[in-house]
């Protein structure tokens, strides 16, 4: 089984910035493709970045884009989500995803194994 540790939530005003961490450990996979979601009280959970084993492909939601930079370490088997410019409604709980592919993806169904969550708090 794939354990999945999300470090890094918190409280911030708006306009700051955090870094969450997502390690994997337990039995790994050779290839894998990590994503980042989103879930605030009341909706559903949301695609909020992604990106490929190999790195060079990424992707983003649009209400991310060019506030937030997602990057994996392979050796450390860990996948970050740099936020910068938050905003009040990035508030959420924020979730790690791992799928044993290259490609990355934005539905969530096509991921297997999730983090337990860290909530992040951004006040105006």
């Amino acid at each position: 089984q794939v354990q999945l540790v999300e470090s890094g939530g918190g409280l911030v005003q708006a306009g700051g910035s955090l870094r969450l961490s997502c390690a994997a450990s337990g039995r790994t996979f050779s290839t894998y493709a990590m994503g980042w979601f989103r879930q605030a009280p009341g909706k559903e959970r949301e695609f909020v970045a992604g990106v490929s084993w190999t790195g060079t492909n990424r992707l983003y939601a649009d209400s991310v884009k060019g506030r937030f930079t997602i990057s994996k370490d392979n050796a450390k088997i860990t996948v970050y989500l740099q936020m910068n410019s938050l905003k009040p409604e990035d508030t959420a709980v924020y979730y790690c995803a791992a799928r044993p592919f290259q490609a990355v993806v934005r539905g969530s169904n096509y991921y297997n194994y999730w983090g337990q969550g860290t909530q992040v708090t951004v006040s105006s």
